[in-house]
Order: C-alpha cells, then structure tokens, then sequence
C-alpha cells in the first residue's frame, strides 16, 4: 500500500543550522513529524551551502515519514549577496541600495532557472531584473 501525502509545506531556514526549535518544531510538530530527525537530515544537505537560506519543501506522510525537496535561495537573497547590501532600499526603484552587473545577473539568473516560470536564461534574467528593480538594486553594464 503506497504512503498518503498528509500535507507538504515550504520552510527557509539557514544552510545548515537548522534547529527543532520554531520555526521548525511548530511546523512540524502538530503533524507528528521528528523535528530532530529533519533537522539531521535537511543540515547534511545544505551543509556545503553555509550562509545561504536553503528552502525546503517537505512532504508530509500518513505514517509520519516525510521527504525533503531543497529549492534555490530566495531571489531577494541572492540579489542583497551579489550586490553586497543588507538590505533592499524602501522606496523600491526610487531609491538605490546597490547595484550588480550584467554577468552577476545572468549567474543568478542562472541558479534560479529551475525553481522559475521561464524556459531560457534570459527570461529567467528579465523575472529578477524586476525583483531587482523593486528592490533598488541598479543594473550595471
């Protein structure tokens, strides 16, 4: 008898230095789940991704087993790492925060594809040129 899909949730938490307490005990806890044992499992993953915010999206059994699906950092994330700012302006493209180039555009570009609603590299470039440009981050030849 194949398992039961209970519920899948997404979670973004720091490579590896997740911990059971919230967010992930609270997420977890109401469906049974082990959150020291995701917690074991989702750090040896992302172990290699230090620093970085890992999503993660978990599916949650029947017999409260649960597999992990890890998706690419959060686009705002990779634009304020790139552009070395701590955070986006306020003002969205009014107001610059920082700025990246052409090439670190297309890299980031490049490691969104596959979690983006875009088929080439440059429709992937166009989705976080606008993420950019809410964020204030300048677009540089």
């Amino acid at each position: 008898m194949a398992k039961e899909l209970v519920r899948k949730l997404k979670l973004q938490l720091p490579a590896g230095k997740a911990t059971p307490a919230p967010p992930v005990g609270t997420a977890l806890g109401p469906l049974g789940v082990n959150s020291g044992e995701f917690c074991v499992k989702y750090n040896d993953a992302t172990k290699d991704r230090m620093g970085d915010i890992v999503p993660v999206e978990i599916s949650v059994y029947d017999d409260r087993s649960f597999e992990l699906r890890f998706l690419t950092p959060p686009t705002p994330f990779l634009l304020k790492k790139y552009a070395n700012v701590k955070k986006g302006s306020a003002a969205g493209s009014k107001e610059k925060a920082g700025s990246i180039t052409k090439a670190q555009l297309k890299e980031i570009a490049e490691i969104k594809l596959p979690d983006l609603n875009a088929y080439t590299t440059e429709e992937a470039m166009k989705i976080v040129e606008g993420t950019a440009k809410n964020m204030g981050i300048e677009i540089k030849d």
